[in-house]
């Protein structure tokens, strides 16, 4: 791990090698060269060949798996990407998937975590990914839903959350959005906000707020989940028999969470500005607010891993990769890197 004022260790893995993943994992990290020692996690000659198209002036160098678990990784000055090799099993074609390809994907997942989590090889101070393609993986015959629940199974974590955040522009309030819940049919979210999950959720995004961000009293703005919040158990009833029982409860542990708030009127710099995260209830309730004010520039960011992982807000971009290099914007890797940097540092103080 890096030392106090050392450029921190980020494990870049750089997702689906038909997609635009490669690319802009390349290009940030060298255009952050100098802030962090990132390490990319992929196929070495396939990210050399694209260096050399992308800028023949980038300079990697591979390591292969064997001489990292033997040796560690070696020290490389900041004009040098260190690349850790997962050789893919079959030619890449930009745009076109390939599940022959989709075990090793995995296997840069399992490289990272190996490296970063608390207690393992030491390597690698956090994870920052590049989309992936979830067909790739289940089309090679494993079962697989997505970077976040990959990671909680890998490590063993029994609950974890999603945030995204990002700056709408410059003097505007930085928003977090974390969510209650992910990835679900919007007609099963209501029975999935329980009070023991909807407790567990903001104890994971307070802890994290505290000990990642190094925000010492975060204050958490949390929405209601029907319209209006509720209207007072008009429009529903969850925000008094769940909602609103677990934020008292929160608040007697010493957490500042504030609401239910009416989510159709919460998200105005007016109440942001004041906020260190909003807690949504469900996925199209906060992340389009997030999206549409930093899409390009938005971070997607797991809480509760015993690592830290950060991740861009967009998926792999087939149709922009098979029109060429030179055409992905590369801001969201650079937000994602900028951002795992303050999270290790925030650990580090």
């Amino acid at each position: 791990m890096a030392t106090l004022g050392a450029r921190p260790s980020l494990a870049l893995t750089v997702g689906e090698p038909a997609g635009i993943g490669p690319e802009i994992a390349i290009r940030a990290a060298w255009a952050l060269r100098k802030e962090a020692r990132c390490v990319l996690v992929g196929d070495a000659a396939f990210l050399s060949l694209t260096a050399s198209l992308i800028d023949p002036a980038i300079r990697l160098s591979a390591i292969s798996t064997l001489a990292l678990r033997h040796s560690g990784l070696p020290h490389f000055g900041p004009d040098t990407i260190p690349v850790i090799d997962v050789p893919l099993a079959a030619h890449v074609v930009p745009g076109r998937l390939d599940a022959a390809n989709g075990r090793a994907l995995l296997a840069t997942l399992d490289l990272a975590i190996e490296g970063s989590v608390q207690g393992g090889a030491g390597w690698f101070d956090a994870i920052v990914t590049a989309p992936l393609q979830k067909s790739t993986i289940n089309d090679a015959g494993i079962a697989f839903s997505g970077h976040t629940e990959y990671l909680a199974e890998k490590t063993g974590t029994p609950k974890v959350v999603m945030m995204l955040a990002g700056a709408p522009g410059q003097g505007e309030p930085y928003l977090r959005v974390a969510l209650a819940t992910t990835h679900l049919p919007l007609k099963d979210v209501s029975s999935a906000i329980t009070q023991e999950s909807l407790t567990q959720v903001l104890d994971i995004l307070h802890a994290d707020l505290v000990h990642k961000f190094g925000l010492p009293a975060p204050r958490i703005l949390v929405t209601g989940l029907n319209p209006h919040a509720g209207e007072n158990g008009y429009l529903g009833r969850e925000e008094i028999e769940v909602i609103e029982p677990v934020l008292e409860a929160a608040r007697a542990r010493g957490i500042d969470a504030r609401g239910p708030y009416p989510a159709d009127t919460l998200f105005q710099p007016k109440y942001l500005r004041d906020a260190d995260a909003v807690l949504a209830m469900y996925h199209d309730q906060g992340l389009p607010v997030l999206k549409h004010a930093t899409f390009g520039r938005g971070v997607n960011i797991t809480l509760g891993l015993p690592l830290t992982r950060t991740s861009v807000d967009h998926g792999t971009a087939l149709d922009l990769a098979a029109q060429g290099l030179g055409l992905a914007d590369c801001g969201s890797m650079e937000e994602a890197i900028r951002v795992a940097l303050s999270m290790v540092r925030s650990q580090q103080t």
